[in-house]
């Protein structure tokens, strides 16, 4: 950190500029208070001005709670830096609270000599107690030493602020109160209006008077920060220095998904379709979808989970690339059909957002709950490929991987993505489409020799034809099979058969997948091996553990089933391994199962990603 002389501003008044590297902010009010919008706002804004941003919104797990509740909160941080970041931070050093839940839920995260801003109209005595607060923490001295408090009253200042708006009523300006809170955050840091402004315009184009409201609340809270002297100066966060040139949008796991399987469908030359039934997390894949209709998309949402994964089966069977996408308690009621799916060999992407479970679980939480369920959860001997994005843009391309495979090899895949990757952001470089590799999807023709299981040599797969074509009339179920000719068969040494041979083809994958790389020494006493969405916090304590002097090296695993050639051989070359996941130990299982490797198990249950510190404890704990 670096502290500037004092500069002046539009009006004249003096203030430093602290100048820092990164800073956390974590918006939080109920549900109702806008905070995923303020949130998404301030991200906008900060990349636009070239800073690499990261952020983590938290929604309420519990249907309808009470608002004024800790439950009912509604979380938006957002990590925004002149380095590249990884993890939407440990913790907030900035903690906009909009009523007394959002201040007693997050004031035992904030950083020491962190700033706190408080809405002080919504410490009513009946939000104070369903806070859990007998008195307003507000009033008692020394409640905030160690922190900066400004204490604002967010609502009447917004209505003020809007008060000769006669078209609105009271409820509907009082909405417009995170707008005032973002202006003053804005003003805090230095941001322009402008990204935020066209934003109203275009989201509320239809509503002139909702932009005029918001527009104007949101300038009034950049001018109230000009007018006090609450804060001891400015903040300023510069630009990155080093940007690599391109053309760059904020993208989240989700959409990232949605632009991979197009991307994919255009490169393989075939109509899209996907169906879905709609479920937290993973709706805003359907949605994102529907909108892309001129691209040879069609979208279907099905009555149940059921019915989707049927639909998929019978697009996949007619030729098209087809894809669903649910979470946990949906990728259970499709276990059936995707055995089926296994069993008739056909190419599909089934996309898991996991989240907490078991059951219905924790719905907006984060969790790493389903490899298992991926892995073995259906009847009977049925490998299907799992591969695993790391970050929201590499869903992207990893959502084009999962087409390939599933094309190339004439296999459904999973793409597990979770809770944290798919509703987070980050900046994100648009490729040049014309540099991705086509996928080759070949539709066979010639009915010389023609079988439904005859296999290529070296993938396995057997041969893709649209029902109809002539001299290639075939038939495909759910009945044991005979090799090559897919008739029914009750043959036992068949069934063993080709059972081992599906099995075989999904081995067979490691073949045609990058090998696990290791960022660090080659050998040594530890690797700290991760997967999916845990990346950015393993990253982040490897590289600062290594800077303390730590003989710690870290790998992450993309593709699940198979995993890597390389694997046996890069866990023989350290000591000892951990396992970070967000789950009881499930990647750490499945290691133990299938290697002679001393395994270390870093376990977090709590609907939460890991924070940076947490590895590097257990690190320390291990090489001390």
């Amino acid at each position: 950190m670096a502290e500037n002389p004092a500069v002046s501003d539009a009006l004249g008044q003096e203030y430093t500029m602290d100048e820092r590297r990164s800073v956390v902010i974590l918006f939080s009010g109920d549900s109702g208070d806008g905070m995923q919008l303020t949130g998404d706002q301030f991200t906008n804004t900060s990349a636009v001005l070239g800073n690499d941003v990261s952020t983590f919104p938290d929604f309420p797990a519990e249907i309808r709670a009470p608002a004024g509740t800790i439950p009912g909160l509604s979380g938006f941080q957002v990590n925004f830096s002149s380095d590249d970041l990884y993890t939407a931070g440990d913790s907030p050093q900035v903690l906009v609270a909009m009523n007394p839940a959002a201040l007693k839920a997050n004031l035992s995260e904030l950083d020491s000599g962190g700033i706190i801003i408080v809405n002080t109209d919504a410490f009513t005595k009946n939000n104070l107690r369903k806070a859990g607060y007998d008195s307003s923490p507000l009033d008692e001295e020394n409640a905030f030493s160690g922190y900066e408090l400004l204490k604002v009253p967010l609502t009447t200042l917004t209505r003020n602020a809007l008060e000769d708006i006669d078209s609105l009523s009271t409820q509907a300006r009082d909405k417009c109160k995170n707008a005032f809170a973002l202006g003053l955050v804005y003003w805090m840091f230095s941001r322009p209006l402008g990204t935020t402004i066209r934003f109203y315009e275009t989201k509320f184009a239809r509503m002139p008077d909702v932009v005029e409201a918001n527009t104007r609340a949101l300038k009034a809270g950049f001018n109230y920060g000009n007018t006090i002297e609450a804060f001891s100066g400015r903040i300023s966060v510069p630009s990155r220095s080093v940007v690599k040139p391109g053309i760059y949008r904020r993208i989240t796991g989700n959409e990232a998904v949605v632009y991979g399987l197009v991307t994919a469908a255009q490169k393989a030359g075939l109509p899209l379709f996907f169906g879905s039934y709609p479920i937290t997390p993973a709706s805003q894949i359907l949605e994102g979808l529907s909108a892309l209709k001129n691209f040879n998309v069609r979208t279907f949402q099905a009555e149940d989970e059921i019915a989707a994964m049927c639909s998929i089966i019978g697009a996949s069977f007619a030729g098209s690339l087809s894809a669903t996408a649910s979470s946990g308690p949906g990728i259970a009621l499709k276990s059936e059909a995707s055995n089926l799916a296994l069993v008739m060999e056909l190419p599909m992407v089934i996309i898991n957002v996991q989240r907490g479970g078991p059951s219905t679980g924790l719905p907006t939480k984060t969790e790493q709950s389903d490899l298992l369920e991926v892995m073995y959860g259906r009847h009977g001997e049925s490998p299907i490929p799992i591969v695993a994005p790391a970050t929201p843009g590499e869903c992207f391309a990893y959502t084009i991987e999962a087409c390939r495979i599933a094309v190339r090899h004439m296999t459904p895949v999973f793409l597990l993505t979770d809770g944290y990757i798919a509703n987070s952001s980050e900046p994100w470089e648009i490729p040049e489409v014309g540099k991705i590799e086509a996928i080759e999807a070949l539709h066979r023709t010639d009915p010389e020799g023609y079988q439904p299981y005859m296999r290529e040599v070296e993938t396995l797969a057997r041969p893709w034809v649209v029902p109809g074509t002539a001299g290639m009339e075939h038939r495909l179920g759910g009945l044991g099979k005979q090799d090559v000719t897919g008739n029914v068969s009750y043959d036992p040494e068949d069934h063993e058969h080709i059972v081992k041979t599906r099995a075989k083809k999904v081995a067979h994958i490691a073949n045609f997948i990058p090998p696990l790389r290791v960022e660090g020494p080659d050998e040594g006493d530890l690797l700290v091996l991760g997967w999916g969405g845990t990346y950015g916090a393993i990253r982040e304590a490897v590289t600062r553990s290594q800077a303390k002097g730590y003989d710690v090296a870290r790998g992450h695993l993309r593709y699940l089933n198979p995993f890597p050639s390389n694997i046996s051989e890069v866990l023989s070359r350290y000591k000892r391994v951990l396992i970070p996941e967000l789950n009881m130990g499930q990647l750490s299982l499945l290691i133990q199962a299938n290697f002679v490797v001393e395994v270390e198990k870093l376990n977090k249950v709590q609907g939460r990603p890991f924070q940076i510190r947490e590895i590097m404890e257990k690190i320390e704990e291990l090489l001390n």
